[in-house]
């Protein structure tokens, strides 16, 4: 059968020229700076965004997660992201240690229309953004590098003299929009461009946010572009480097992990890796992730599933059950070799003395987020004589022997197998009493 071999049309992404590479024997030791984009990136990719109300109860939450910044709207371009922020400064909503950040593109009117929206906060990021990539600049907006540069400089300029006459304090954001297909030396010579304009100080520095926006390479390839960016950015100790990653390739939180390895400060993402097309990085995961390498995520975990059960109300969203972490089945073994070494794991557990967690399949610990080890293993006619077991014990405080657990597991199995499901602890308890002629 002839193929159209359709995939020649794609070209392979560029290597970065990097001779001394540092990030890959790297260790993280502790959390980045966190940026929450729910209320803007999320929000815009919702097939019904959030109302001013549901978006102040999002905006709460996340401030109760402990997020410091968290960008909350594009007000320049729309009405209702121009009121929430009025809403939230005249009633004096946000939290005087928390950042909020707003996004604007480079265009004169849109900048003054933010700062007009943003008038009286205490601390805000001005995040200002243009297009770099060669097929943007080329097919969009029929511009030469010369004049991209310019127009982000210029941006720069007049969010410079907008933040001399306000107020609060102005931390200043630019992004390379669409860094992900932007040549590098280029990217580079925007940057730096922007940097010379801004000049961020130790004392007072500013953010270079690089994104994934489009994730077209390996996490590695991202990695290599960070390292190559932190190294040639001028003023690099006054700028805080930050990422924002997608998830097009189903890599945003391995990109973002290994970003932070390559340099990288600060890591923008969504709760659940809600956001435009594939999604945001899912800071979710990412910050359980860091967790289980016993790193302080710097975020209020501890109670998650009650926080994403509000969440996933205001955003009529789901949580797949297979999810990292916080998927109703992620802790669920139905295996028999799974469910011996869990039972196995947890007994070791209870005697162990370093301190450590030991339990096979369990990446951590669910009692850490208030799940019960009554959810870990569950039985099909896929589970063995250990899932039984623990299950009587567990539930019932029933100890039995070698050769009980094999024959009620038969029996278990036959009733999974009649059933076509699985069986609760009531069935199996009943299977036990039924044998043993209680």
């Amino acid at each position: 059968m002839q193929t159209t071999q359709t995939f020649k049309k794609y070209k392979p992404y560029p290597l970065v020229p990097l001779s001394h590479r540092e990030w890959a024997s790297n260790v993280i030791t502790g959390a980045p700076i966190w940026v929450s984009t729910d209320l803007r990136d999320g929000n815009q990719a919702l097939v019904e965004p959030m109302n001013a109300t549901k978006k102040l109860a999002y905006f709460q939450k996340l401030v109760e997660m402990g997020f410091k910044e968290i960008e909350i709207a594009y007000p320049s371009a729309s009405q209702m992201d121009f009121d929430f922020c009025r809403m939230l400064i005249e009633q004096n909503l946000i939290p005087e240690d928390v950042r909020v950040a707003v996004l604007m593109p480079s265009i004169e009117k849109h900048i003054r229309k933010t700062f007009e929206a943003m008038s009286g906060a205490h601390k805000v990021t001005m995040h200002l953004y243009n297009p770099t990539a060669d097929n943007q600049r080329k097919i969009v907006f029929d511009k030469s590098k010369a004049e991209i540069i310019a127009l982000a400089v210029e941006g720069t300029r007049i969010i410079k003299e907008e933040a001399a006459k306000f107020d609060g304090d102005v931390m200043f954001q630019y992004s390379p929009e669409s860094f992900s297909q932007t040549e590098l030396e280029f990217a580079r010579d925007v940057v730096n461009a922007v940097i010379s304009e801004w000049m961020p100080t130790k004392n007072a520095p500013m953010v270079i946010n690089l994104p994934n926006t489009l994730e077209a390479c390996t996490p590695n390839i991202y990695a290599d572009r960070i390292e190559w960016m932190s190294k040639q950015m001028l003023e690099r100790d006054a700028v805080i480097l930050s990422v924002h990653p997608h998830n097009d390739r189903g890599c945003a939180v391995a990109s973002a992990e290994m970003a932070i390895l390559a340099g990288a400060q600060r890591v923008e993402g969504t709760l659940l890796g809600n956001g435009e097309r594939a999604g945001n990085v899912d800071l979710v995961t990412l910050a359980f992730n860091l967790y289980s390498q016993g790193i302080d995520p710097m975020l209020d975990i501890y109670n998650i599933d009650t926080i994403l059960q509000e969440i996933i109300t205001l955003t009529h969203s789901s949580i797949p059950p297979r999810h990292p972490y916080v998927g109703s089945m992620i802790y669920t073994a139905f295996s028999g070799t799974h469910q011996d070494a869990i039972k196995k794991g947890m007994e070791h557990q209870k005697v162990s003395l370093d301190g450590y967690w030991h339990v096979p399949y369990l990446i951590i610990d669910p009692k850490d987020i208030k799940r019960d080890y009554r959810d870990v293993v569950r039985i099909n006619s896929q589970s063995g004589k250990s899932g039984v077991a623990y299950v009587l014990k567990e539930f019932y405080g029933i100890e039995t022997t070698k050769n009980m657990q094999i024959e009620i597991a038969l029996e278990v199995q036959k009733l999974c197998d009649e059933k076509g499901i699985e069986v609760n602890a009531e069935e199996i308890f009943k299977v036990f009493r039924q044998m043993c002629k209680l």
